[in-house]
């Protein structure tokens, strides 16, 4: 069993950055696929980004690309959302989760999930 914690959300205005973290325990870290989620209010739960075990490959939903960047740390058992450029839109509840599938990148592909990091981005 994998257990996800994530941390690092905030307010922050429009233009502003943030980088939002999530460290995992259990399992094999460098196995799983790593993706984060959001969830705005009154809103379905929505892919923001994705990254391959070993780090190699990376996928962003459309309106995050250039703004927002994925890394992972295997070593530190932790994955990372860098995000620059921020604007109102991207307010939500970000979801770290972890997936044992290989490019895994619908919310039914990943197993574990974290509890969720609150980010607002003030106009």
């Amino acid at each position: 069993q994998v257990q996800l914690v994530e941390s690092g959300g905030g307010l922050v205005q429009v233009g502003g950055s943030l980088t939002i973290s999530c460290a995992a325990a259990g399992g094999t870290f460098s196995r799983l696929t790593m993706g984060w989620f959001r969830q705005a209010p009154g809103k379905e739960r929505e892919f923001v980004s994705n990254i391959s075990g070993s780090g190699g490959i990376r996928f962003y939903e459309d309106s995050v690309k250039g703004r927002f960047t994925i890394a992972r740390d295997n070593a530190k058992n932790t994955v990372y959302l860098q995000m620059n450029s921020l604007k109102p839109e991207d307010t939500a509840v970000y979801y770290c989760a972890g997936g044992d599938r290989i490019a895994a990148m619908t919310a039914g592909d990943f197993e574990y999930w974290g509890q969720g990091t609150q980010v607002t981005v003030s106009s």
